[in-house]
């Protein structure tokens, strides 16, 4: 690993910003993750790890709406591009899982589409959090509902 920066958020705890090889390739929340944290506190931060840190915090303040941070994205071809369409999603809006199918053009895929959600090692900054259920329901979020529920209404709080 590159380097390893950690931000402190009263509600979200500990999150480590991780720089695996070219780009950020991970945001972790480490709510009760003591072994986890011990073995990412031997790392040292890189420029882009402070960077992101930086970013993530104005975002948090509601200074910042949009990313401008490099990305080392790990996955399969459908699950880039399933990436790549949720960091279209505005600031402060939400779009449902059919929806999202049909931005990659495979209105069909909703059920991939949420497997490939599931798999996005950089919440936040790929924002599958602003992706619902058709129904207006919050579901599915590997990091707990409460987080996708805090960040929503964060970026409602900030949108007005």
């Amino acid at each position: 690993m590159k380097g390893v920066s950690f931000l402190e958020n009263n509600y979200l705890g500990l999150i480590a910003i991780i720089e695996e090889r070219d780009g950020i390739s991970a945001i972790e929340f480490l709510k009760n993750q003591k072994d986890r944290i011990e073995l990412l506190r031997n790392m040292k931060e890189s420029v882009l790890t402070k960077d992101c840190k930086k970013q993530l915090e104005e975002y948090f303040s509601g200074k910042r709406r949009k990313f401008n941070i490099k990305l080392d994205t790990m996955g399969t071809d459908f699950q880039k591009s399933a990436w790549e369409a949720m960091q279209k999603i505005p600031y402060g809006k939400t779009i449902s899982y059919s929806e999202e199918a049909k931005m990659i053009g495979n209105e069909k895929a909703v059920r991939a589409i949420g497997l490939a959600n599931g798999k996005n090692r950089i919440p936040i900054i790929i924002p599958c959090h602003r992706v619902i259920g058709k129904n207006g329901k919050l579901v599915g979020y590997t990091g707990g509902l409460h987080i996708k529920e805090y960040l929503l209404n964060l970026e409602k709080t900030y949108s007005m």
